[in-house]
């Protein structure tokens, strides 16, 4: 372990105080560093490499306040530990707002010294992994900083410098806020199609009765509202890339005439009686397992195996520790741009909170709670300021057993079972509405009923 070899360095006038630090330091498995005066100090501190340094605050000559100074100037992320009697803890205290890590007052615990330097160890070793991830990353490849340094985006850069120079249709998955949109513009960025336009159509964000307008455009007075041509998705992107986002959503109907564009390199707009060719390279990219969908019937096998040329998975930011701790620093800073602050960084406890939570929604979640911690950060990030909650396991049977109506006189059964089922369609439609973050086209194509008549059930029930 990193700490059973660190190098803790005891600066103090008195001898005794000193060298009963220094005993205590090897009695935990440290290597003590011994000086009596704050020269001393610092010439040894080039030398010695020191990992903390408990140092006392008046000293002859050169005091503590001073040492602190000189160390912080050239060794800025050094934790030093500020040794004080009771009665100068305002000059701890000063200490600590000129970069002192902690401090300590005479007669101290021996408990509360190992604590301390323990604490200081384990935050200077997050920070220089931080510090480390950060520089690892290659400039030259702006998918390395935007995703992190780990060796999953690395796999991913490699995918995506295969795939680039190709017309091959691409498939990439990854759920809700890993970063596809940010591969597909990558992939379309060093294609050679790069100086075309890049065009993005969310298909769970367009009513069903939209959709084919949206992809192949339509022609003048092609339905009630059509009051002019229309140029659809693919005609946009000719020469250059269109990605259909969450393409799992797509009604069954519609990939069937996405399945013929694709084919035949031809789309037809609605209301018109004449393909136009297009040019475009075509790239996906879905949160649920394509392959399962097709198995359960929800997605054709025809348009899977059509469009899967080549397939990218993102791994969740969960099983990407590497790169929470990057993207999280680089959050903090562009946000500290922004609002003209000087947060330092993340506490101890802040970084292992980032680690340890589950990050449900990825690098979007992780973008926002950051972006909210620096705003209510006073002068470092910590814990309560990244105000992360715990998120329950989903529930398993998410729709519980209607209640079964008390008989009223002359009340049929089948007016009771009538109410009973309205009872479990409206939480049906209220749950499923709720995962859709209220997007109305997205829920019908889920409950496989069109938008129309989800409008209506949800004016029925009031939701």
């Amino acid at each position: 372990m990193e700490r059973l070899s660190a190098q803790i360095m005891v600066v103090d006038d008195d001898e005794s105080i000193c060298q009963l630090l220094s005993e205590l330091m090897e009695h935990e498995g440290f290597t003590p560093i011994m000086a009596n005066d704050g020269e001393t100090a610092l010439e040894l501190m080039h030398t010695q490499e020191p990992d903390v340094i408990l140092l006392d605050l008046k000293m002859p000559r050169l005091d503590g306040a001073e040492v602190l100074n000189k160390v912080k100037e050239t060794f800025a992320d050094l934790p030093v530990v500020i040794i004080t009697a009771y009665g100068e803890i305002q000059g701890a205290v000063d200490a600590i707002k000129s970069g002192a890590y902690d401090y300590l007052t005479k007669p101290f615990n021996h408990e509360d010294v190992i604590r301390v330097v323990y604490k200081a160890l384990s935050e200077r070793s997050l920070k220089r992994k931080l510090k480390n991830l950060t520089s690892q990353f290659r400039k030259n490849n702006p998918l390395r900083e935007i995703m992190g340094p780990s060796e999953a985006v690395g796999n991913i850069i490699t995918a995506v410098e295969q795939v680039a120079h190709t017309n091959f249709t691409v498939v990439i998955q990854g759920e809700t806020g890993s970063g596809k949109d940010v591969v597909a513009q990558a992939i379309h960025n060093a294609s050679n199609r790069s100086n075309g336009p890049f065009v993005s159509l969310d298909c769970g964000a367009i009513p069903e009765t939209l959709l084919e307008s949206e992809l192949f455009g339509h022609e003048k007075g092609a339905f009630t509202g059509a009051v002019n041509k229309f140029q659809g998705k693919f005609v946009s992107a000719n020469g250059g890339t269109l990605l259909l986002d969450e393409i799992a959503n797509l009604p069954l109907a519609s990939q069937a005439k996405l399945l013929r564009a694709v084919q035949e390199k031809k789309v037809l707009p609605v209301g018109a009686s004449k393909a136009e060719p297009v040019n475009v390279r075509l790239l996906t990219a879905a949160n649920q397992n394509l392959h399962q969908l097709t198995q359960d019937g929800c997605f054709r096998s025809d348009l899977y195996f059509r469009l899967k040329e080549f397939t990218i998975n993102i791994p969740p930011l969960r099983e990407r520790k590497d790169d929470i701790l990057y993207l999280a620093k680089r959050f903090l800073d562009i946000t500290c741009m922004e609002l003209e602050k000087e947060i330092k960084g993340f506490s101890e406890q802040a970084l292992e909170m980032l680690l340890s939570y589950n990050w449900p929604g990825n690098v979007r979640e992780l973008r926002s709670t950051v972006r909210r911690a620096v705003l209510m950060a006073e002068d470092i990030v910590t814990r309560e300021d990244l105000d992360i909650r715990r998120r329950l396991e989903p529930d398993q049977n998410p729709v519980a057993a209607p209640p079964v109506p008390k008989p009223e006189p002359n009340q049929s059964l089948r007016a009771i079972v009538q109410k009973s089922t309205a009872v479990v369609e409206r939480e049906v439609l209220k749950r499923t509405l709720e995962t859709t973050n209220g997007n109305k086209a997205k829920a019908a194509r889920m409950l496989q009923i069109d938008y129309k008549t989800m409008l209506t059930k949800i004016k029925k029930f009031g939701i």
